[in-house]
């Protein structure tokens, strides 16, 4: 009897373990891949992007507008905010929600060539690639567990919305999704969407996020367990990881969404309980070393293989270019050269290139972590709370003292 293929829509299995160096992917994979795959919402290599932004922020948004008009509370309903006024609400589905998504494209597209450059660069010794693989292998188990991403979902409504939104997010006022009451709050129709719905379905989406940046950290931890092949004299000044130090930029979209959700929760409170924006400083400061910390914080495992391949860099240079130099002063200084001419001679070249490359040893940094990128990645964090400062000046008040600044 003879069998039938299976169906082109049975979902498509998860990339494997054996073809991740050659194509490493942090988000490609787990269960909310599998079923975006079968709502056609996501192919093989996360594209449709804009139809699953579309589907996932107006299923988290559009029924609490629906909702809110239903109750009454869309502009007014004798509530202090109505869902229309609700600042944050609308930044949280119609911004973030977005980022997170658009995230996991950027992160794939950007990062999935890393263990085949690992391989490429030749850092891993001979006999170390399969400790290597197997740590690209664990990453892959973790990032497609079924039992992380449930035991996320508990984790949202034990702990995300019943202790920290309900006591510390929450709006202390009447709302379009809860109305004060003694001993508590009733909550509306949109409401309860918004509780045990969009609000879930957010905080799930940021966990894990935060849940993949520990597997990618883990996955650097194991790597750095490895002794790498690192060259001092590498010209990127990370002996050769100088690649990795790019890495944080595919995080810009995340940090982004943090940026918004942290200027949505302030606007709220601005607007509608009549705080200042200086009052936020903290939370603002707190935000940015946050952030740009769970993007970096990774890399900086290996610092100590850098710093032992500097000293050693130092050293081994250090000891050629002596016996070199000594040499170089026996010829030309102590009358040994005879009637040579030091006009044109490469041992004047070859001095300089030992000057050059025990300079580049010296200004080898040990960790693969630049200046630039730390401070972009905390203007990244930031830009999305800059319209605030309209809530403290007007705009032509502004725009006036800028130009007094530059004219």
């Amino acid at each position: 009897m003879s069998t039938t293929p299976a169906q082109s829509s049975s979902p498509a299995p998860e990339p494997r373990p054996s073809g991740a160096v050659e194509d490493f992917s942090l988000v490609l994979g787990g269960p909310l891949y599998q079923l975006f795959r079968r709502a056609h919402l996501a192919d093989d290599a996360l594209e449709l992007l804009r139809r699953r932004i579309v589907v996932i922020s107006l299923f988290a948004w559009l029924p609490l507008l629906v909702l809110a008009a239903i109750d009454g509370h869309l502009l007014g309903g004798g509530v202090a905010v109505p869902f229309l006024n609700d600042v944050e609400v609308h930044v949280k589905f119609l911004v973030v929600l977005p980022l997170l998504v658009a995230a996991e494209l950027v992160v794939h597209q950007r990062m999935r060539k890393i263990g085949q450059t690992f391989r490429d660069r030749d850092l891993l010794p001979e006999g170390t690639a399969g400790r290597f693989e197997s740590a690209i292998a664990s990453a892959f188990r973790l990032r497609n567990s079924v039992t992380a991403e449930v035991v996320l979902i508990a984790f949202v409504y034990l702990v995300g919305i019943t202790v920290v939104w309900r006591q510390y997010m929450a709006l202390h006022t009447a709302t379009w999704y809860a109305i004060p009451e003694t001993g508590g709050s009733h909550l509306t129709l949109a409401g309860f969407w918004y509780g045990y719905v969009s609000l879930p379905l957010f905080q799930f989406l940021l966990l894990r996020w935060y849940f993949r940046i520990f597997i990618w950290a883990r996955l650097l931890w194991q790597v750095s367990r490895i002794e790498l092949s690192l060259v001092p004299t590498h010209p990127d000044r990370f002996g050769g990881l100088g690649f990795l130090s790019y890495t944080v930029y595919a995080f810009v979209p995340l940090l982004l969404a943090h940026g918004a959700l942290l200027a949505g929760g302030l606007a709220s409170r601005i607007f509608h309980q009549g705080a200042r924006l200086t009052d936020f400083r903290l939370e603002i400061l707190l935000m940015v070393i946050f952030v740009v910390f769970i993007v970096i914080g990774p890399l900086l495992v290996f610092a100590p293989q850098l710093s032992r391949a500097k000293r050693a860099g130092l050293r081994e240079y250090g000891t050629l270019a002596q016996g070199y130099v000594r040499a170089f002063d026996a010829k030309w200084l102590r009358g040994r050269a005879g009637e040579e001419s030091l006009l044109g001679s490469g041992d004047i070249q070859s001095l300089a290139d030992l000057g050059n490359s025990l300079a580049v040893v010296s200004d080898m940094r040990i960790v693969p972590i630049t200046k630039e990128a730390i401070l972009q990645l905390g203007i990244a964090t930031l830009a999305p709370v800059l319209p605030l400062v309209l809530t403290m000046m007007p705009l032509e008040e502004l725009v006036k003292k800028l130009l007094g600044i530059i004219f």
